[in-house]
């Protein structure tokens, strides 16, 4: 409670208020696992509010020297191996530079309302109500801090048996039939521990994993104005993710050297067809149809296709652009040549030939030029998309969502 007290100290009201949710049974049923307490808090609407609590879980350096006190002194393992949390090993845990209660740092609460505090009074109730279950079973804040009553009370049997096997070991043969060894850490000398971890074989990397991974839900959503959807945070994390297993898997660079304009296009590209392109072209303060051009042909073709839509002309030699102009010609008759485009007019049909020596087919649409294929080495073959489907100037292009 003084953690969440620190954490509420703008709002002295919060804490009265949620003492009297606690009190009056408007939390449902807690769920409590390693780290978080979830449950369903009353409030004046008629569906109740999702509380959840998280509690920093300890590291496992962190989790032996709370076994380690507790193994040190007999009667708090045998309270503990008993079922019960002697209160002296709160301090003694301390005093070894780890705190069972967690500070104000380390206590996040999140609720399903429109109140904007931290902590309303929904997540003060439930806070009251883990400090009840605490003073009922006190293995509650170990659970909360990563491990349960079985896992701990495993670590502690572990670390005893240990313990006097080491010093029965020390004892020696003649000593072990009458030794009593205390419970306790004997130590070890610098150069014995350097002398074994220089024996001791790296271990081995983890596995890249199949997939990226799914990102965690908001504890809360960008507040009303701030111009961030949730949505869009959400796309960014998951983004992330998948740059970040293509750089695990070697990949290239995961696309991180890429300027704005052409990120933007990659992200814009992934929502294509998707509901919602208007209004995230809204936000990122672009107009919807020159986004979908740039996000199309970065779908295309990446950062060459996008160079080849919006980079400055340029004049390759004239054989080079001669094969697109007699495919392009063949097909549709009249064409016109300007540095690297070919173009047919009265069709609405364009080639350009790449810096990457790649043709690209682009069509006019609404008076504007939009790549919609991948990039061929043959004109030929993109000259054949035209005529098999039927392509020309003013056909719809394709919703962006």
């Amino acid at each position: 409670m003084e953690a969440l007290e620190t954490r509420a100290r703008l709002d002295p009201n919060r804490l009265p208020r949620g003492r009297a949710y606690a009190r009056s049974g408007a939390v449902g049923q807690m769920v409590i696992s390693a780290g978080e307490a979830v449950a369903p808090v009353q409030g004046t609407r008629a569906a109740p509010y999702l509380v959840r609590l998280r509690v920093r879980p300890f590291s496992d350096g962190e989790w032996d020297r709370v076994l380690g006190v507790v193994a040190s002194r007999a009667a708090h393992a045998a309270a503990l191996l008993d079922g019960d949390l002697d209160p002296g090993v709160v301090g003694d845990v301390e005093r070894a530079g780890v705190s069972l209660l967690p500070s104000a740092g380390e206590l996040g609460t999140w609720c399903s309302c429109p109140d904007w505090a931290s902590p309303c009074k929904h997540a003060a109730a439930v806070c009251y109500l883990i400090a009840d279950r605490m003073d009922a079973d006190p293995f509650t804040i170990l659970l909360l801090r990563g491990r349960g009553r079985d896992q701990v009370l495993a670590g502690l049997r572990r670390l005893r048996a240990s313990a006097e096997a080491d010093r029965a070991r020390e004892a020696g043969p003649r000593r072990r039939a009458n030794a009593h060894p205390a419970v306790g850490d004997a130590g070890v000398e610098a150069r014995e521990l350097f002398r074994r971890a220089a024996q001791t074989p790296l271990p081995a990397p983890h596995a890249v994993p199949s997939h990226a991974g799914e990102p965690a839900c908001l504890p809360t959503d960008p507040p009303p104005g701030s111009g961030v959807a949730p949505e869009d945070l959400a796309a960014l994390a998951r983004d992330a993710a998948e740059r970040a297993l293509a750089l695990c898997r070697g990949l290239g660079d995961g696309g991180l050297g890429l300027p704005p304009d052409a990120d933007l296009a990659r992200l814009a590209a992934a929502r294509l067809g998707r509901p919602g392109f208007d209004g995230f072209a809204g936000r990122v303060g672009a107009a919807p149809r020159l986004l979908m051009r740039r996000a199309l042909a970065w779908a295309a073709g990446g950062t060459a296709a996008l160079e080849v839509l919006q980079g400055a002309p340029w004049r390759p030699t004239a054989e080079d652009v001669d094969e697109g102009a007699a495919a392009l010609r063949s097909a549709l008759g009249e064409v016109t040549v300007r540095g690297e485009r070919v173009t047919c007019g009265s069709r609405g049909i364009q080639l350009r030939l790449g810096r990457d020596g790649l043709w690209y087919l682009l069509v006019r649409r609404a008076g504007l030029w939009e790549i919609h294929d991948p990039p061929a080495a043959d004109p030929g073959e993109l000259v054949s998309l035209v005529t098999a489907s039927g392509r020309e100037a003013g056909a719809s292009s394709p919703a962006p969502g």
